[in-house]
């Protein structure tokens, strides 16, 4: 019988081939917890995501602030009749008795720090060319309020609308963005104008005051309780709303933005108001919208993530 001699495989293959098949069972066994081989994505596969960016850190003590907005800002009707009065500006105002966010934040010679391109009369469509103005400075706070002026007009059929001013405000962040990358934003929401209605009415200066034709949308006739005069007064409250809601969203998609809805929830009185016109913050109102604003900015948190993680 003829006996056929098999090949005889080296040790050294033998222990190769073992060491193969341990490493293809290990790679069964772990799938896609693990990657096996030295190539850890496919050729013409896609690798792993890069690490995302931590999100900017909100500083409570930036050195520096420029403030947007209209006559609230500029202080109008605050200290003089008919005019501007920054210096009682609840943002960059230098005057002790309003103790303004700027003296707060700033507390060495705050007035070569802070600047107020507010305009009186200004609407939202007017902001942009603020920003524009304030980049300059390169401030490391900027505070906006504005929209009063595009809801306060002289009938309701006059109104900016919604998708205008939102349109405006996120061509102000833009705008901003482009040149001031880092820099904090403060937003205050739309006073509520018709508390204001329901305040100024009280005084009968200030109701005669209005029938000079000042935010005829919601102060014309301030005793007319009919339905079609209390409708016309929900349609500016509704459209106030409307404005905050626009602040409040497109600020969120900024992480170096905060809108501050406390401003439309305070419960001002008329002792906050000018006592020429019933209508724009007095010294006294000056102050709270300081305090409202030195409040949210020197928070840690967000207030609008605190809201939302809390389910407000």
């Amino acid at each position: 019988m003829t006996t056929i001699d098999r090949p005889v495989r080296p040790r050294r293959h033998r222990l190769v081939a073992r060491a193969a098949l341990a490493s293809a069972t290990t790679c069964a066994l772990l799938g896609a917890l693990t990657a096996c081989g030295g190539d850890t994505a496919p050729h013409g596969g896609a690798s792993a995501k890069p690490t995302a960016k931590p999100t900017p850190a909100w500083r409570t003590d930036p050195r520096s602030i420029a403030a947007l907005g209209d006559s609230i800002t500029a202080g109008f009707d605050a200290c003089t009749v008919l005019s501007d009065c920054p210096e009682v500006s609840w943002s960059t105002g230098t005057s002790p008795k309003v103790n303004s966010l700027a003296r707060r934040l700033l507390k060495e010679n705050p007035a070569a720090r802070s600047w107020n391109y507010a305009k009186t009369g200004a609407l939202m469509s007017d902001l942009p060319q603020q920003v524009t103005e304030a980049a300059a400075r390169r401030p490391e706070l900027v505070t906006v309020l504005i929209g009063a002026n595009d809801a306060c007009r002289s009938d309701v059929r006059a109104m900016t609308s919604p998708a205008a001013f939102r349109t405006g405000f996120e061509r102000s962040m833009k705008t901003l963005r482009k040149s001031l990358p880092h820099t904090q934003v403060y937003v205050a929401a739309v006073p509520d104008l018709l508390r204001l209605w329901s305040e100024g009415r009280k005084n009968p200066l200030g109701k005669q005051v209005w029938k000079l034709g000042l935010c005829g949308s919601m102060l014309r006739d301030p005793d007319d309780l009919t339905k079609p005069a209390q409708d016309r007064r929900a349609s500016v409250q509704e459209r106030v709303r409307a404005y905050n809601t626009a602040l409040a969203e497109v600020c969120a998609e900024d992480a170096l933005c905060r809108f501050d809805r406390s401003v439309f929830d305070y419960r001002f009185t008329g002792g906050q108001l000018s006592t020429w016109d019933w209508f724009h913050p007095g010294l006294r109102g000056q102050q709270e919208l300081a305090e409202l604003a030195f409040r949210t900015v020197t928070r840690k948190e967000n207030p609008l993530k605190s809201e939302a993680a809390s389910g407000g």
